[in-house]
């Protein structure tokens, strides 16, 4: 009864899936009803905290935006991919991971793809090269961030456990693996496919007056607009948020406010800090706050928290209920072969496209089994899975701002550009995380 049970758990991700974010998050509503009310299964408490966090940080990342400050950084990041056109396949996933570092999200990654093209083609560069790397690229960022979701929840959880385990130790091993498996995938993505000029669906596309036209006057650009000394202090301040966070994480003594209490949760801070930014930007940017809620962060974000609200309820109640009469033969398995854990992770991601939500769904899954905190954290880039069925938005944007048609989603469904890229990223940056987190947790 209970794999049918997950069978059924399963097809509603599935289902929920296919109609986006919120619509996962509604569907995931109807699964736990009928957990609870057909299959008798005791309902676990909603994930509060996890969307709380999305919520602070969402707002000030919102905020940011509104005030020109998302605009400010693309600019720079313009800046570098034009000062070094020849080498775009190698940045262009870098300067992705590092918006999504910055904010928290992949979801800024629309506004820099249509550049990431324009670079490539203007210098006879395959696009799918760069392109589909730099979308790979903004969703391995999440597990790097210091904001994110997915890297808080883990925070949360792992404390509590371990009270040496803090966000800087997690971020010690994520993001150098991370990092590690982004450079393995630009420098295989550097020779990938067929130059253009060899590549005959390309060739033979050129043949059309039209296609060739509009190749030829594509022009993708944000240097033309000049933006307010407001905008650049907007990104100031939201790095000055990051930076404080990361400094209370490795002083808890900033966070003891009274003697021989225990420190604020990280989790707390965060929302506060979140918060206070994002007040701090408003006043200081002086930027009309009804703006924030036209955003792409901010309903990107709000879509999340409702994802996440739905497939943690569910889900969480049928492992919590499940859990028992799985633990023993799951030890055993993953005792002997630590890998499997990733593969479970990377397996979830593929039905459930986020991060945070597979997060919030397996973690205690693994700490049930009595799994090390070393083994979970390094494990984190296993996260990220969802590159393998080609319907996140962020990939199929990717292809849609690719005037050649050289990213695609291939005839067989599966054979699409994001497959090699994600797979290297994700296998690398899990091996290398396995490595450091018993370097550094132990």
């Amino acid at each position: 009864m209970l794999y049918l049970q997950f069978f059924f758990l399963l097809c509603m991700l599935y289902i929920g899936s296919r109609y986006g974010g919120i619509g996962l998050g509604v569907v995931s509503g109807i699964g736990l009803v009928i957990e609870v009310f057909v299959f008798h299964m005791p309902p676990t408490s909603p994930p509060i905290t996890v969307m709380l966090i999305i919520l602070a940080v969402v707002t000030c990342a919102s905020i940011l935006e509104a005030a020109g400050g998302l605009k400010y950084m693309l600019q720079i990041a313009e800046r570098l991919l034009r000062k070094n056109p020849k080498r775009v396949t190698l940045i262009a996933p870098f300067v992705t991971y590092f918006m999504t570092f910055m904010l928290g999200t992949g979801h800024a990654v629309y506004s820099i793809m249509p550049i990431i093209g324009d670079v490539a083609l203007k210098n006879n560069i395959r696009p799918e090269r760069p392109m589909a790397a730099a979308s790979v690229a903004s969703q391995v960022g999440i597990t790097a961030s210091p904001i994110s979701a997915a890297v808080v929840y883990y925070l949360a959880q792992l404390s509590d456990i371990n009270h040496h385990i803090t966000l800087l130790s997690i971020l010690m091993v994520t993001i150098p693996s991370t990092l590690f498996g982004v450079l393995l995938m630009s420098l295989y993505s550097m020779r990938r496919g067929k130059d253009l000029e060899c590549d005959p669906e390309y060739q033979a596309k050129l043949q059309d007056p039209q296609f060739k036209a509009r190749i030829e006057s594509t022009t993708a650009t944000t240097l033309n607009e000049t933006l307010p000394t407001s905008a650049r202090n907007a990104v100031l301040l939201f790095i000055l948020a990051l930076l404080s966070i990361v400094f209370i994480a490795m002083w808890p003594g900033v966070r003891t406010i009274v003697d021989g209490s225990s420190p604020i949760k990280m989790t707390v801070i965060i929302q506060m800090m979140m918060l206070c930014f994002g007040g701090i930007i408003l006043l200081v940017t002086k930027m009309d706050p009804k703006k924030v809620p036209n955003g792409v962060v901010f309903k990107s974000g709000m879509v999340a928290a409702i994802a996440i609200y739905g497939i943690a309820w569910m889900s969480d109640t049928y492992f919590q209920y499940a859990m028992p009469q799985f633990k023993a033969g799951i030890i055993d398995m993953v005792t002997d072969y630590p890998w499997t854990f990733a593969l479970a992770l990377f397996i979830v991601s593929v039905v459930v496209n986020s991060q945070a939500a597979v997060a919030r769904m397996m973690l205690p899954v693994g700490l049930g089994l009595g799994l090390p905190p070393a083994l979970v954290i390094g494990l984190m880039p296993a996260l990220y899975g969802y590159f393998f069925i080609p319907n996140y938005p962020s990939d199929i944007a990717t292809v849609n701002f690719d005037t050649t048609g050289t990213t695609k989603i291939g005839k067989w469904y599966f054979n699409h550009s994001f497959m090699a890229v994600g797979l290297i990223a994700v296998v690398s940056g899990s091996c290398m995380g396995y490595l450091l987190g018993q370097i550094v947790i132990g």
